[in-house]
């Protein structure tokens, strides 16, 4: 059984999955990220491939990005550090990134790649749907791959009916119809559509995305779903000077709810 799958298998509440951006805030930080955010309990970590054109991603993790690429992360390199990071943990992986990305590399080989190394999972929001389902699931099924597809408040049932069916590992649920990045609390509109969700009884489980930013939304995030994905709000708190592992344990027990950072 793939990882991701393992994992909602085990524990379906509460899932926390942190995003952050390979290769900051600086270009050898990417395994002690990985690796202090499994000392600190998070379930699930999401490694953003830092690109040039992001199509999804606001400010801060646009920033988080150029930085990365002028600190010279590149895929190949991704790849190596994944592969040593692997050594150390089995926690599941996700990368996220762009099906530009995904081409540029070369489409099966960055899929065959992935799986050699050890990432359990792919986002990729601008690879649409059909072109997953004619040319790469197969693969995908192959190589045991997981791969989570996107919704928002304005995606039609029908479309969110056959993401249930396409997906293997859970689904993105992005919270609101915006780029990434902390907002103010979650809105009665927001909780409407986490709740037309619920009632439509899909297959996979969801992950809230976009405005989760602490132990408030996190929390209500959950009530409405598996849990929830946090990036922009990480990517500030690691940005900070400071001691790496110290501002990941003060990010994560402010999330969870054990300590009051300000």
């Amino acid at each position: 059984m793939n990882p991701i799958e393992q994992l909602f298998k085990e524990k379906n509440k509460e899932i926390l999955n942190i995003y952050f951006t390979a290769g900051y805030p600086n270009l050898n930080d990417t395994i002690t990220v990985i690796q202090e955010l499994e000392r600190n309990g998070v379930d699930l970590i999401e490694i953003g491939m830092p690109y040039s054109d992001p199509l999804a991603d606001g400010p801060t993790i646009q920033e988080s990005g150029t930085a990365a690429l002028k600190n010279g992360m590149t895929l190949p390199l991704l790849f190596e550090q994944i592969a040593e990071v692997r050594k150390y943990t089995d926690i599941p992986l996700i990368l996220m990134g762009y099906f530009n990305q995904m081409m540029q590399f070369g489409d099966i080989a960055f899929l065959e790649k992935c799986a050699k190394v050890g990432i359990n999972g792919l986002i990729l929001p601008d690879m649409p749907l059909y072109v997953f389902e004619e040319q790469y699931q197969a693969h995908f099924e192959r190589l045991d791959l997981g791969i989570s597809f996107l919704i928002t408040p304005q995606t039609s049932p029908e479309r969110i009916k056959k993401i249930d069916k396409l997906s293997k590992g859970f689904i993105y649920m992005v919270s609101n119809s915006s780029i990434t990045g902390a907002k103010k609390g979650i809105s009665q509109g927001q909780l409407d559509y986490f709740n037309r969700i619920n009632d439509m009884n899909l297959k996979n489980p969801r992950l809230i995305g976009f405005g989760i930013s602490d132990f408030e939304t996190f929390s209500t995030a959950c009530q409405y779903a598996n849990g929830a994905i946090i990036g922009s709000a990480f990517i500030r708190a690691i940005a900070k000077e400071g001691h790496l592992p110290t501002q990941i344990n003060n990010f994560v027990s402010m999330v969870r709810g054990t300590i009051d950072v300000a």
